[in-house]
């Protein structure tokens, strides 16, 4: 197994917690752009759904209309 001390120097928990402050910002931020950007890649996904299925009405309007000819 691993010695404590060679763990011990990947863990670090600061006295002053005020340290954890910048972290929790930037938590948060990165948090706020991820949320911000998956409703974007579904909103853009919905927009090019709604495209595919007026193409594919389209499509199958024209071949229905061929089949008739």
């Amino acid at each position: 197994m691993f010695d404590w001390t060679i763990l011990s120097l990947f863990l670090y928990f600061p006295e002053d917690k005020t340290e954890y402050i910048p972290a929790a910002i930037t938590s948060v931020i990165f948090l706020i752009a991820a949320i911000l950007t998956m409703r974007f890649i579904m909103k853009k996904s919905k927009q090019e759904e709604e495209k595919t299925k007026a193409l594919e009405e389209k499509m199958l309007q024209y071949s229905q209309e061929e089949k008739k000819e």
